[in-house]
Formats: C-alpha cells, structure tokens, sequence
C-alpha cells in the first residue's frame, strides 16, 4: 500500500446556533497591555441561522482507503501542502513510526509550534487510515479497550464567570450527569485588585453551588505572571480545586516550580507543549501534577502515546486538551484509567467542531462511548455539505 494523495479541502454549510446569552473569555497574554484586555468584554448570540466553515485533510491510499482528519486550521493546511506531502506521497501509510519520525526530523525548526500542528493533523489521518485498513477502531491497534466508556468534564469556556451566572450555570451541568468541570478566569495582572477579588468571587460562588467535593477545575490560560499566580493560588487555596491551568506559559519551567512551591493546588499545563521531550523538561522539575498535551498539535496521536508512556512513569496523569474531541477520546480508550482519567469536552464549541459529521459524539451522563466504526470514527455527513473546495496549495 502506498500514499497515492494528500488532499486539504474546506466544506460549507449552514447550522442553526441556538440564542447563547452573553458570555465572557478568557484571560490572556496580551493582556497586560490595557488595550488588549479592555477587548472582548462580553459576547452572546441572538440565535439563527449561520454560515460554517470547516477544513479536512484527506490521505488516500492507491488502494482507495481514505483517512480523514479535521477541522484543522488553514496554517496547519499549508504546513502539509508545503512540506509534508512531497515527503509522505509515494510512502508506505502503514510505516507509522518511520513517517511520524521523518516528519519531526524534516525541518529544522520541527519540532514545536505550528510545524508540529501540522504534523499532528497528518498523523492522526493516518492512523483514521489505519483503522479502516485493518478494519478495527483505533483503539484498539493502541491496545485497548481499557473501558467501554470515558469520563468527560465539562469545559465552561464562554460562559459568563458573573459569580451568580457562572453559579446557576454550573448546577445545570452538573444535574446533566457530569461529575467535573473547568472554569475560565478572566481577570489578571491588568485588572487589578478588582480583578483578583472577581477571580476569588467566581470560585468561592461555585463551590459553593457544586458542593465541597465536586471535581473543579481553573484555566487562566496563560493570562498571570509568577507574582500573579503565586497570590491567586494562596487565596484559592480553601476552595480544594483540582487544579489550576496553565498560570504561565508553559516553556516557564523556573516559573511553575516557583508557583508550586507556594501551594498544596495542583499545576497543570500541556495544551501548548510539543512532543515528549518539552513534557519532560517539566516533568523532570517537578513542575506540574498533570500533563494536557492535545493530540491535534503536540505530535498527533503518535506522539501522545508516548507522552502517555513517559508521564505514567513519573506518575503523573494525561487530561488531553480537548480541541477536538476524537483523537484524544481514541487514545485514553487506550490507556489505563489511572494514565488518563478524563477527557476534556468544550461544552459550546464541540457543535460547530462535529456539525459536519456523523456519529456526533457527546457525553451521556458525564461519560461518552468509545466509538465503534473503523478509524477514528470520524465520518462527513454528505447532506450537510453544500460546498466543498480545495485548498489553493
């Protein structure tokens, strides 16, 4: 068998978005610049029909097997054109280990940001080629089923953090079934003292609502400094959080090791890691208590098996990033509950990630099912295209 192509293409179609009341974003690095952190204050949806766009990637074999990936972004789209598929066409889609090692050696700057994206989205392709070659879920060529089903926590992103908003907002979730969630923190260094009381406020009001032994997480996305965070994690301290995301940026090892030093909270980061050897650094310095590395941009599935391997021998869990939802529900299908205990499911993003596939996968009472079609279960409902057009690469 031989990679016969490699296509990018972008489909389009319409979706009713139901009317979402005004919400708030996240903290962010920009931040500490006034003009970035008075923007986005508030955000919501009057509801109706909207325009969807969404992009894939396609690696067809001369057999005729298709491994599908998506959506991707259009900088991981033009990664692959440029530099993957003259490497990859003409090659063996089987030699998984041989294509993923040839495609982080290919360029001299690789390994990280927006070159591994790229590599990730093809990796994870071939491993959707994979399962339907041999005519098994990919799971399942990891090893597993470890379990029928895999824990999801909601993930709050752009609801409104208004302590008594976020509040009635968190019951709901948790009268649907799901046993944790993870809040976003708006405020950081540029908002103030005003700001710290807002972030304590949020936590304090949601707590109180889920009760003292409910799964809670925090994400400040990389939006604090040291300082910051040092202060914001003694305040939160009476709250038992299960962790906190992402204070800093993740290459700051000296910085995470500063925080926890301070604090009983465990650290988590890994949404903007690459590869095993950066989730090393960190875990070596015993820097963080769990590991987030996301399967769409840190190495594709490939390269997440192998965080897995590593992070389970210093003991330390993997809760992948849940930009999409298929790759990383695939892996921890694979690996023992105590290497990864939950997935992540963004709670308003995944509608407009999954519109145009079929099976849509969502959690049922907190958990969902591993899927049981060949590959990554990732199928293009065809009704729901009205356009599709290659990428101009």
């Amino acid at each position: 068998m031989k990679i016969h192509a490699i296509n990018l293409y972008e489909v389009m179609g319409h979706r009713d978005v139901p009317e979402m009341p005004a919400g708030d974003r996240q903290a962010q690095m920009l931040d500490v610049y006034l003009e970035f952190n008075a923007r986005g204050q508030a955000r919501g949806s009057a509801g109706g029909r909207r325009e969807v766009r969404a992009i894939y990637v396609e690696v067809l074999s001369d057999e005729g097997i298709r491994g599908l990936f998506g959506p991707i972004e259009e900088e991981q789209a033009y990664i692959i054109a440029h530099f993957l598929r003259p490497l990859l066409l003409g090659r063996d889609p089987l030699a998984g280990e041989a294509l993923y090692d040839q495609m982080i050696r290919l360029n001299r700057h690789g390994r990280s940001g927006l070159f591994m994206t790229g590599v990730s989205a093809v990796d994870c392709a071939l491993w959707d080629l994979r399962g339907k070659a041999w005519g098994q879920p990919v799971y399942r060529l990891l090893g597993g089923p470890t379990r029928s089903t895999v824990p999801a926590y909601a993930s709050m992103l752009g609801y409104s953090v208004e302590p008594d908003a976020a509040a009635v907002t968190a019951l709901e979730f948790k009268r649907q079934g799901f046993t944790a969630q993870k809040w976003f923190f708006r405020h950081g260094p540029a908002s103030g003292e005003t700001g710290k009381e807002r972030n304590v406020a949020l936590v304090r009001a949601l707590r109180e609502a889920l009760g003292p032994y409910y799964t809670l997480m925090v994400d400040a996305y990389m939006g604090w400094d040291v300082a910051y965070a040092i202060e914001m994690v003694q305040a939160l301290e009476p709250y038992h959080l299960t962790w906190l995301e992402e204070p800093i940026a993740p290459e700051r090892v000296g910085g995470f090791v500063k925080i926890k030093a301070t604090t009983h909270m465990p650290l988590a980061t890994g949404e903007h890691v690459y590869t095993r050897w950066q989730v090393k650094e960190l875990l070596a310095a015993g820097a963080i208590d769990v590991v987030q590395t996301d399967p769409d941009w840190t190495g594709g599935i490939t390269e997440l098996v192998k965080i897995c391997a590593l992070s389970s021998a210093f003991g330390t869990p993997v809760v992948a990033h849940g930009h999409s939802l298929l790759a990383a529900l695939h892996v921890a299908g694979s690996q023992p509950p105590d290497v990864v205990p939950m997935v992540e499911y963004l709670i308003q993003h995944q509608a407009s990630k999954q519109y145009f596939h079929t099976p849509f996968y969502q959690p049922e009472g907190g958990e969902i099912k591993l899927p049981e079609l060949p590959g990554l279960g990732l199928v293009l409902d065809e009704s729901r295209v009205e356009k599709k057009t290659p990428l101009p690469f």
